[in-house]
Formats: C-alpha cells, sequence, structure tokens
C-alpha cells in the first residue's frame, strides 16, 4: 500500500474511531479551577505565545479540545466555531481551539479551517492531562486529546464542560453557557 492511500486509510479510520465513540468523560468537573494554559497558539497564520491566565482578564474563555487538525469532525467544527465568532464576541468571550497538533499544522488550520477567526494552540501532554482529555491510543501514536469544551469564568473556574465526540453541539452549547454568564 503507498504512503498517500495507507496516510488516507489511517486518516479514516481514526475519525470513525472518534466518532463511534459517543459522549465522553471529562474529569474536571463545573465549578473547577482551570488548569493553567501557557503554550504556542497561532491565528490567521501566525504563531503567538498563549496563556490562558492573560487571556482571562480580558474575559471568559471558551477552550475546546480537539483530536486532530484537518480529520473531518475537526475541520467542521473549527469551520462552525468560525461562523459564530460574532456571536462570542458580543458575548465578551475568546474561543481557543487546542490540540496535540505541532505548530506549523495549527498554523495552516488557523487559517484555512478557522479561517482566521479565532486561534488555535498546541495542547502540550501536560495539558492534555491536566485536563483530562486524553484520548486512549495505541502506545507509540502520540498523546491525542478528545473532544471536550471548557467555558472558563474570568476567575479562573471552569462553568461548563461537554464532552462528545460528536461535535455538533460544542458551539451552541458553549454559546449558551458565555451568555448565561453576561446575564
Amino acid at each position: 500500500m503507498n504512503k498517500r492511500i495507507r496516510s488516507s486509510f489511517m486518516a479514516g479510520a481514526f475519525a470513525a474511531a472518534i466518532l463511534s465513540a459517543g459522549p465522553l468523560a471529562a474529569a474536571l468537573p463545573k465549578g473547577a479551577e482551570a488548569p493553567p494554559v501557557v503554550t504556542t497558539g497561532a491565528l490567521a497564520g501566525k504563531a503567538f505565545p498563549f496563556d490562558l491566565a492573560k487571556a482571562l482578564k480580558k474575559g471568559p474563555v471558551v477552550l475546546y479540545f480537539f483530536p486532530k487538525a484537518f480529520t473531518q469532525g475537526c475541520t467542521l467544527e473549527a469551520r462552525a466555531f468560525a461562523e459564530a465568532m460574532p456571536q462570542f464576541k458580543a458575548a465578551g468571550a475568546q474561543v481557543v481551539g487546542l490540540s496535540g497538533d505541532d505548530i506549523e499544522t495549527l498554523k495552516r488550520f488557523s487559517t484555512e479551517e478557522c479561517r482566521d477567526a479565532f486561534p488555535v494552540a498546541r495542547a502540550t501532554p501536560a495539558t492534555i492531562r491536566a485536563y483530562d482529555v486524553a484520548l486512549n491510543m495505541k502506545e507509540g501514536s502520540g498523546l491525542l486529546s478528545d473532544r471536550t469544551s471548557y467555558v472558563i469564568a474570568q476567575d479562573g473556574r471552569i462553568t461548563m464542560v461537554h464532552s462528545d465526540s460528536d461535535w455538533r453541539e460544542h458551539v451552541s452549547r458553549t454559546l449558551a453557557a458565555v451568555r448565561a454568564l453576561k446575564s
């Protein structure tokens, strides 16, 4: 099997495994203090330092973890968040996508799929473990996150958690939680 066909096959198998997994269980409950996140992010194809504590000074933050850039579900989720960005901004919130992808991949993803509307950042293995969003994979395949969205209030407390491999409700649920914070 040539490399391109094998890569496509593996990506399809990975996507099928994620989609068939159903609801996921995030260990960080509502009311917990959000662990610190200091990493490299990308917006509109440019890298920048991201620090959750600094971002929270501007308002609530939606951190959404996604397994792998450029896979079907992650692409659709990123586009849905991009389309909803005017509503998140009106509610005073920032959105940041996090995955274990390398920064060069995230630079491309921030432009091509996030449409320059919001940043994505590198979730280090320590961050993935701290937020308890590690996807169980075979040894040696790297540490991937599951699909979990957190809404974090300005005081650093988690006010909403939604874990589900189906991307379709992440945007609506996080937007509703952000709006509830504002009222």
